[in-house]
C-alpha cells in the first residue's frame, strides 16, 4: 500500500486548476493561491488510512525500545523484586509525561506546515524574527503563500523576546549552535538505532541456542546492518508498503504476548500504575537505582523521531495512532516482561525473548528482526533529511542528494553519509558487541535531542504560539524536571559508552560550523565587495568589451548587486554575452516554494544593456537540480517578465498588475541603495530598472491570462527584444560560475587560521562543486577564480 503524500494532497490540482479559471477575477485567484497551503481538512476513513500507514514510518524506533529496556535497566541483575515494580512505573509515567504528553499533544502541533524536525522549529523562529545569520532576506520572500507569520503588540511578551534575540549577534549564533547541537544528536541516533536494534533481534538466535559464541550474534548483526546500508540506494518507496503492516504486526504481538504474561505469571505488576512505586524505588537508595534511569529511558527512544519524519501525515492521524495502537500495546508489553521478572529474576539479560511462548518463538523472532530493520530504516531517512536541511540552510559541505521516490520529497538518499553512517555503525556493534554500551550511548543522544526541542519550543511558544507565559512556564517545568534527571543518569554512564554520541556529534558539530562560519564570511565579503552599478553604467552598452552572441548565465549567492565575480571577469577576457542573467539559487526557511512562484526577475540598468537578474527560491525540503525544466523555466520567466515590463511602460491603467508586487515608477535613473538583505554595504548602486521591487511570477498561465485581461498587445520594442533574446539563446548558453577560495587573513587568531585555512579548505576540496551540483555540461562552462581574504 502506497503511502498517501499531504504534499501531494495539497497540490493535487494546482496547475491544472489554474488552467480552468483563468477567467476568474485576479483577486479570487491570489486568495485561492494563499489559501492551498493551509491545512487541509481529511475524511475520517482517510485519516485511519493515515494513521495506520504512520506506524510503519513515524513508530518503528519506540516501538522496538522493548528488546532491551530491562536489560540496560538492570545490567547487574535484580537485587530487590520490587525494584521490577518501582521500574515498570518509572516506564510507565515516562512514555505518559514524554511521548504521550509532550510530544504527541504539544510538539506535533509546532510543525512547519506539516514539516517536524529541529530544523522546521528553527525555520519557524528565522520567519517570525531576523535572526538567520546569512542575512539574504528579501521583503518578497514575504509574499509567498508558505511564508506564514504573525505580527506583534510592541509591548506584547512575544514583541519583546523578538527584540532580545535580534539585538546580539552572538545570540543568534547560540540559537544556531543549540539547532546544529540537536541536529548532530539525530544523525548520532541514525548510527546508534540499527546498532542497537538490530543486535538486539540478533540475540534471539543465542536464546534457542544458549552455548552460542556472543561473536557468532555479532557477525549476524553485521551482515543484516551491511545489507540494510546496501539496500538504500533503493529508497523506502519500493519497500514501504511492507512497513506498516509489520509494525502493526509487532505491536499486535507484544501487546498480545505481554498480556498472556500479566494473566500466566503475575498481575499484580499492575500495580505499577500507582507512582507510590516510584518514590519507594529511590527511597530504597544507591546509586545503583540512579544510574538506572538511563536504560529506562530508552523505553522513549525514538520520540524524537516521531516529531522528525512527521512530513506525510497530519498530525490527527499520528496522534490516533500513537493512543490507540502504540501507547496500549507498549503498555503491555513492558508490563508483561515485568510479570515474567516477577518469577524469573536471573532472566532479565534476555527478558524480551525469554518471555515470548514456545509456540510462537520462531514467528516473533522473525517479525522482531523485520521491526528492527523497519526502525533502522526510518532513523537513517530521517538522518538524509535532516542534512539535507542543513545543507539547505548553509549548515552542510555540498553532497550528493538523490530522490529516490517521485511522490515524496521526503524520500531522499545522500550515497556519502550513507557509507560514512554504515562504517560508524559497524565500528560501534562490533567495537562495544553488546547492547548494554550502545545503550548508555543511545540514551546520551536521546536525552540531550529532547533538552534542544525543549528549549526551542519556549521560543516557538512565546514567538509563534503567543502563549500565556504561565502555560510556557508550566511546559518547560515539566519537560525540564524530567530531562534533567535523565541527563544527570546518563551523565554517569560516560565512561561505559556514554561518550560515543558525544564524539561522533563533536566532530559533525566541528564541521557542520566550520562550513556555516566559512559560508557567511565568504557571503559578507562578496556583499561588501559587489560593483557598483555606477560602474557599469560608466563601461557603457556594451560594457566597455566586445558583446558576443549567446546568453551568459552568471551564477552567484548574492540577491542584489553585481557580483565581484562580473567584474573580475571582464577586466581579464576581452568579450562579454549579449544578454547576461544574474542567477542567484536561494533557500529560504520555509518547506518549500511552489514551483509558480519560485523565480523573481529584474532588469539591470537601461534596456541596451540586455542585463537581468534572476533570483531563483527553495525550500529546505525542494529539490535543487540544474537541468532543461530549470533553464527552461528560468528563460520562460525571463521573456515574460519583458512582456509585462512592456505593459507596464505602456501606461496602462490596469491594476491587475499589482498581483506580481509592481507599481508605475517614473523612467528616471534614482540612486538608490540595493542592499536589500541586512548587510550594510558601501556600494550605492543606480536602479536596476523602472521599477523598484524584483518582479515575482505566478505562473505562464497567469501572466498570459493577466496581459489578456489588460488589452494590451505587443509593442514593437517588446517585439524586438523577444526575438533578440531569442536570437541569443540559439547561439548558446554560457554558465559562468565563481570559484571563490577563502583564506585567513595574516593577523587573524591561530583558531580562525585553523578553521578556515585547513578545515574549511580541505572541506571545499571533498565536497562537490557547484558545476556539478547545478547540473552544468563542461562544455559551456566558465569558472572564474578569486580568493577572499577574512
Amino acid at each position: 500500500m502506497a503511502l498517501v503524500s499531504i504534499d501531494e494532497e495539497r497540490n493535487k490540482g494546482s496547475m491544472w486548476d489554474l488552467d480552468q479559471n483563468l477567467d476568474q477575477p485576479m483577486e479570487e485567484e491570489a486568495g485561492r493561491l494563499k489559501n492551498m497551503y493551509r491545512e487541509k481538512k481529511f475524511s475520517s476513513l482517510l485519516v485511519l488510512r493515515l494513521a495506520f500507514q504512520s506506524l510503519g514510518v513515524v513508530y518503528g524506533d519506540l516501538g522496538t525500545s522493548p528488546l532491551y529496556v530491562f536489560y540496560n535497566t538492570f545490567p547487574n541483575q535484580i537485587s530487590v523484586q520490587e525494584d521490577i515494580l518501582g521500574a515498570l512505573s518509572l516506564i510507565i509515567y515516562s512514555l505518559t509525561l514524554i511521548p504521550l504528553i509532550k510530544y504527541v499533544f504539544v510538539v506535533l502541533r509546532a510543525n512547519d506546515n506539516g514539516q517536524g524536525g529541529t530544523f522546521a522549529l528553527y525555520s519557524l523562529l528565522c520567519r517570525h524574527a531576523n535572526i538567520k545569520t546569512i542575512p539574504n532576506q528579501h521583503r518578497t520572500d514575504e509574499e509567498l503563500t508558505t511564508y506564514s507569520r504573525n505580527t506583534f503588540d510592541e509591548k506584547s511578551v512575544a514583541a519583546k523576546t523578538k527584540r532580545w534575540l535580534e539585538a546580539r549577534p552572538y545570540r543568534k549564533n547560540a540559537l544556531l549552535i543549540l539547532v546544529l547541537v540537536g541536529t548532530c544528536m539525530v544523525i548520532g541516533d541514525g548510527i546508534l538505532t540499527p546498532a542497537i536494534s538490530v543486535l538486539s533481534a540478533a540475540g534471539g538466535i543465542k536464546v534457542d541456542h544458549p552455548h552460542m559464541s556472543n561473536d557468532i550474534v555479532v557477525v549476524v548483526a553485521l551482515v543484516i546492518l551491511v545489507g540494510l546500508f546496501s539496500m538504500q540506494h533503493y529508497g523506502t518507496d519500493r519497500v514501504g508498503w511492507l512497513f506498516a503492516p509489520i509494525v502493526l504486526l509487532w505491536f499486535l504481538f507484544i501487546g498480545a504476548i505481554g498480556a498472556f504474561n500479566i494473566w500466566k505469571y503475575d498481575s499484580s505488576v499492575l500495580k505499577a500504575f500507582s507512582p507510590v512505586y516510584i518514590y519507594r524505588y529511590f527511597k530504597r537508595g544507591g546509586k545503583d537505582r540512579w544510574t538506572s534511569l538511563g536504560g529506562i529511558m530508552l523505553s522513549i527512544t525514538g520520540t524524537e523521531a516521531l516529531f522528525a519524519d512527521l512530513s506525510h501525515f497530519p498530525v490527527l492521524a499520528v496522534q490516533i495512532a500513537f493512543t490507540v495502537v502504540v501507547f496500549p500495546c507498549l503498555l503491555l508489553a513492558y508490563s508483561g516482561q515485568a510479570a515474567y521478572l516477577m518469577k524469573n529474576q536471573d532472566h532479565v539479560e534476555d527478558a524480551f525473548y525469554r518471555s515470548i511462548p514456545d509456540s510462537v518463538y520462531w514467528p516473533m523472532f522473525i517479525v522482531a528482526t523485520a521491526a528492527a530493520i523497519v526502525a533502522s530504516q526510518a532513523t537513517i531517512t530521517a538522518t538524509f533529511s535532516i542534512i539535507k536541511q542543513a545543507l539547505a540552510l548553509g549548515c552542510f559541505p555540498r553532497v550528493k542528494v538523490v530522490y529516490t521516490s517521485k511522490e515524496f520529497l521526503g524520500q531522499i538518499y545522500i550515497p556519502d553519509i550513507n557509507w560514512v553512517l554504515m562504517i560508524l555503525c559497524i565500528i560501534v556493534t562490533a567495537g562495544f558487541r553488546n547492547t548494554s554500551q550502545i545503550g548508555n550511548a543511545y540514551g546520551t543522544a536521546v536525552v540531550i535531542v529532547m533538552l534542544v526541542t525543549t528549549f526551542i519550543m519556549i521560543l516557538i511558544m512565546l514567538l509563534v504560539w503567543r502563549s500565556h507565559w504561565i502555560l510556557v512556564l508550566i511546559f518547560t517545568g515539566l519537560s525540564l524536571a524530567v530531562e534533567l534527571t535523565y541527563l544527570s543518569a546518563v551523565l554517569f554512564k560516560l565512561d561505559q559508552g556514554g561518550w560515543a554520541p558525544l564524539v561522533i556529534a563533536a566532530a559533525f558539530l566541528l564541521i557542520m560550523y566550520v562550513w556555516h562560519y566559512g559560508t557567511l564570511k565568504r557571503y559578507e565579503l562578496e556583499m561588501h565587495s559587489k560593483v557598483s552599478m555606477a560602474w557599469i553604467m560608466g563601461l557603457g552598452p556594451s560594457l566597455g568589451l566586445v558583446r558576443v552572441p549567446g546568453i551568459g548565465l552568471v551564477y552567484t549567492e548574492l540577491a542584489s548587486g553585481v557580483p565581484h565575480i562580473f567584474s573580475h571577469f571582464i577586466t581579464n577576457l576581452p568579450a562579454i554575452h549579449s544578454v547576461v542573467v544574474f542567477v542567484c539559487v536561494k533557500y529560504l526557511p520555509v518547506y518549500t516554494v511552489p514551483i509558480d512562484e519560485r523565480f523573481l526577475v529584474k532588469r539591470i540598468g537601461p534596456n541596451n544593456f540586455h542585463m537581468f537578474r534572476c533570483v531563483a527560491r527553495y525550500g529546505y525540503k525542494d529539490l535543487h537540480k540544474k537541468d532543461d525544466d530549470f533553464e527552461k523555466m528560468l528563460f520562460d520567466s525571463l521573456f515574460m517578465f519583458v512582456r509585462l515590463e512592456s505593459m507596464m511602460e505602456g501606461g496602462s491603467d490596469s491594476d491587475d498588475y499589482s498581483l506580481y508586487g509592481e507599481q508605475q515608477t517614473e523612467k528616471s535613473v534614482e540612486m538608490i541603495p540595493e542592499n536589500c538583505d541586512s548587510l550594510s554595504s558601501s556600494n550605492v548602486d543606480l536602479t536596476e530598472s523602472s521599477n523598484n521591487s524584483i518582479m515575482p511570477f505566478k505562473s505562464p498561465l497567469q501572466a498570459n491570462s493577466l496581459l489578456r485581461s489588460s488589452g494590451q498587445t505587443s509593442t514593437r520594442t517588446e517585439v524586438d527584444e523577444l526575438e533578440y533574446l531569442n536570437s541569443c539563446r540559439d547561439a548558446g548558453v554560457v554558465h559562468i560560475l565563481g570559484n571563490t577560495i577563502v583564506r585567513a587573513r595574516r593577523e587573524s587568531s591561530f583558531i580562525k587560521k585553523i578553521a578556515i585555512d585547513y578545515i574549511y579548505a580541505f572541506l571545499r576540496r571533498i565536497c562537490r562543486e557547484n558545476s556539478v551540483i547545478f547540473n552544468v555540461p563542461h562544455e559551456s562552462l566558465l569558472n572564474v577564480g578569486q580568493i577572499f581574504y577574512v
